[in-house]
C-alpha cells in the first residue's frame, strides 16, 4: 500500500512563506478596520434622534392633533347648509351611485320617473323618513331637512326631473329681515 494518504501539503512550504502569511494575517484585517472607519466618518451624519430637537419637530410634537385633519366646528354657531350635489357625494353615492339594495341609479332617467311622478313632496317626505332599505336621511341623522331636499333635487334632476330648489327658513333670513326693517 501507498502512504499517499498519509503525506499533507499545504501550500506554505518554505520559511518566508510562512512570514508572509502571519503578516498578511494581521495586516490585512488591520487595514480593514482602517477603511471601514474612513468610510463610517467620512460624512457629516446626523444621529438617529439627533433631528427631534429641532424647531420643526419641537412645534409638530406639542401642535394639538386635532389640528391635524380635523375640521372643529362652532356647536353655537348656525349650521351652514350643504348643497345638494355635496349631500349626495357625502351620503347619497353609496347606494345611488351604484344601485346598491334597489336604490334608483343617478341619472338612470328610467328608475327615477316613477319616483317622479310621485311628487316632490312624496319623495322628499320618503327621504327624510326612509323607506324599505333606505334609511331616513340617507343614514347620516346630522343633515337637516332642507340638505336632504336639496340632495333630492339634486338627483332627482339630473334623471330628468323639474323640481325647483327647496327654499331655506333660516334664522339668519329672519334677522336679515329683521334688521331691513329698522
Amino acid at each position: 500500500m501507498s502512504d499517499a494518504h498519509d503525506e499533507h501539503e499545504s501550500a506554505i512550504r518554505t520559511p518566508k512563506q510562512l512570514i508572509v502569511a502571519v503578516a498578511a494575517g494581521f495586516i490585512v484585517p488591520i487595514i480593514a478596520i482602517v477603511l471601514l472607519v474612513q468610510f463610517v466618518t467620512s460624512e457629516h451624519k446626523v444621529g438617529a434622534g439627533s433631528s427631534a430637537l429641532t424647531p420643526e419637530a419641537i412645534a409638530a410634537r406639542i401642535s394639538p392633533v386635532a389640528a391635524d385633519g380635523f375640521t372643529l366646528k362652532d356647536a353655537n354657531a348656525p349650521k351652514q347648509l350643504q348643497t345638494g350635489e355635496a349631500v349626495y357625494q357625502a351620503t347619497c353615492v353609496a347606494c345611488h351611485g351604484s344601485g346598491a339594495a334597489g336604490s334608483p341609479k343617478f341619472g338612470d332617467a328610467g328608475a327615477w320617473a316613477p319616483r317622479i311622478a310621485q311628487g316632490y313632496d312624496k319623495v322628499v317626505e320618503h327621504a327624510i323618513g326612509g323607506l324599505r332599505a333606505m334609511p331616513a336621511k340617507g343614514g347620516n341623522p346630522d343633515l337637516d331637512d332642507v340638505e336632504v331636499a336639496r340632495a333630492v333635487v339634486y338627483m332627482a334632476n339630473a334623471s330628468g326631473g323639474k323640481f325647483k330648489e327647496p327654499e331655506v327658513k333660516a334664522p339668519a333670513a329672519a334677522a336679515d329681515a329683521a334688521s331691513a326693517s329698522k
